[in-house]
């Protein structure tokens, strides 16, 4: 079945996709229900809980840094299993907050968890994975997350449909559960990775060893002289400003701005979980032979496209515009499937891998960067009218189309051709 839809065999990496999997379904249950949790079982107003998530995700904004330092030093299995229980311990300890700082505390200490798990994440793919797979593995890893996360938030919708405070407990509950279950898979998983001590290339040992004696800083430092790299990401940053559209800019846009029913907002995700979960592989498999920066700016070309087609969708009647609504989400979902798995395996393979964690916290970084940016910017436009938004996007994919080229020109591995094999 896998194989049909173009994804990789999982063969012996049967635990690791298990465990990433329920990893997905217990945040899925929990993404619906982030803010509503907090108001229907302590006293807390809005705007303090609104502060608290974000006092918390910039608290994580450093922490990204530290675990790329750490992914170098001790291997990606041992922080993503650490990321895996300090999640585990936050969503139990969520259970017990009443008041504004237990509510601060407690969402700090969750996204620290995330900011390790995504940090430490990419490595690990990478490290189970080899030159010219990772295409696939990459895409099908965020099909299985995507699917995952619709799961989730199908149970979810049963805590809300209840309204109880003992509901929501429950779903919390149910999310630490996953994590600590996630862990329990990924104990038997093996690193495959260099950890301390390995070898690493002899070219590169001067810079490794200044990374040691300088800890976590040193990360920042040998990426901000990495010129190249800075295009990569310059594109990945557009690329998250894209994907956090379907999130924040599409539900208010359909609901609020052209009053269509709240049905279509739904239909909008299950029509991007749907085309990510049974079209990731199969798109993946169509890029083989092609140069992977031209794939880039032809998934840059779809996100523009399916934003110009959302602008137009209110210019319509109510009745037409639900049909050019989804049509516009499924013109943009392309873009999404063309470009996460390229420039994820460009930012894995670009870089020496004893020097793969720190690389990969700074791309990391791009999408914490676009996770304050958007929110924030998407509800100022939004406010000022229908089409400020779909412009401000639309010129941000037609930048990572130009910026494409010059992705190529500035990797060499943004300028090979995908092969879908593996070296």
């Amino acid at each position: 079945m896998l194989s049909r839809l173009g994804f990789p065999p999982v063969g012996d990496h049967r635990r690791f996709v298990v465990a990433i999997g329920v990893d997905a379904i217990g945040s899925g249950v929990f993404m619906p229900i982030t803010v509503l949790y907090f108001l229907r079982t302590t006293d807390v107003p809005l705007e303090q809980v609104g502060l608290a998530l974000s006092v918390a995700a910039a608290v994580a904004l450093p922490v990204v840094l530290l675990v790329g330092h750490l992914v170098d030093r001790f291997g990606a299995k041992r922080i993503l299993l650490a990321a895996n229980a300090i999640q585990a311990v936050g969503y139990l300890a969520y259970l017990t907050v009443d008041g504004y700082l237990g509510v601060q505390l407690v969402t700090t200490l969750v996204a620290t968890g995330q900011a390790a798990f995504w940090a430490s994440y990419s490595p690990m793919v990478a490290a189970i994975t080899r030159p010219g797979e990772r295409e696939l593995w990459y895409g099908f890893l965020g099909a299985l997350r995507n699917v995952g996360f619709a799961i989730g938030g199908l149970v979810a919708g049963v805590a809300i449909s209840v309204g109880t405070p003992a509901a929501f407990r429950a779903m919390v509950a149910a999310d630490a559960a996953s994590y600590l279950l996630a862990l329990v898979l990924l104990l038997a998983v093996p690193a495959h990775d260099r950890g301390p001590g390995g070898a690493q290339p002899a070219g590169d040992a001067d810079a490794h060893a200044a990374g040691e004696r300088s800890g976590a800083l040193a990360g920042l430092s040998i990426v901000l002289r990495d010129k190249p790299f800075h295009a990569l990401i310059v594109a990945n940053t557009g690329y998250a400003l894209a994907c956090l559209a379907l999130n924040y800019a599409m539900p208010v846009y359909a609901v609020e701005i052209l009053d269509l029913p709240g049905w279509v907002t739904g239909a909008i995700f299950t029509l991007n979980t749907v085309m990510v979960g049974f079209g990731q592989g199969l798109a993946v498999r169509s890029m083989t032979g092609h140069r992977r920066h031209r794939v880039v700016a032809a998934g840059n070309l779809a996100f523009a496209a399916g934003f110009v087609l959302m602008a137009a969708a209110g210019m319509l009647p109510v009745a037409v515009a639900v049909t050019g609504v989804l049509v516009a989400a499924a013109v943009y979902t392309v873009g999404e499937l063309l470009g996460g798995p390229v420039l994820t395996t460009v930012a894995v393979d670009s870089r020496p891998e004893h020097l793969r964690g720190r690389y990969l916290a700074a791309y990391q970084l791009s999408w914490n960067v676009a996770s304050i940016i958007g929110p924030v910017g998407f509800s100022w436009l939004l406010a000022r009218g229908p089409l400020p938004v779909w412009v401000a996007l639309t010129v941000v994919a037609l930048a990572g189309v130009a910026l494409a080229p010059v992705l190529g020109r500035a990797l060499p591995v943004a300028a090979a051709r995908v092969t879908n094999d593996a070296g």
